[in-house]
């Protein structure tokens, strides 16, 4: 996958489209992502014991990883994801600026 879990991404299609935020977990076998602030759904929650309540919840979706672009650190902008063999690490860099997107 071209993001991992702390990338600060930006959703490029859907409903969702030019919003920015972090990916909280990474989904490889489903092709997923969760992105805060993205892809909110209602969820309906009958009372329990933490929720005594119940209700309906605002929580994030998953939403597919072709929908989202690591943001470049150096420009801002979404950018495509390349590989560098640095020594004997496999980095990820910016196609953008060339920066290491991994710290």
């Amino acid at each position: 996958m071209h993001v991992k879990k702390g990338d600060k991404v930006m959703v490029i299609t859907g409903k969702d489209k030019g919003k920015q935020g972090t990916v909280l977990e990474a989904y490889p076998k489903n092709d997923r992502v969760l992105v805060e602030g993205v892809n909110e759904v209602k969820k309906h929650s009958k009372p329990s014991q933490e929720n005594p309540q119940g209700g309906i919840l605002t929580q994030e979706a998953a939403i597919h990883v072709s929908n989202v672009m690591p943001i470049d650190p150096k420009t801002g902008e979404p950018t495509r994801v390349g590989y560098k063999v640095e020594g004997d690490k496999k980095v990820r860099i910016a196609k953008k600026s060339g920066e290491a997107l991994d710290k």
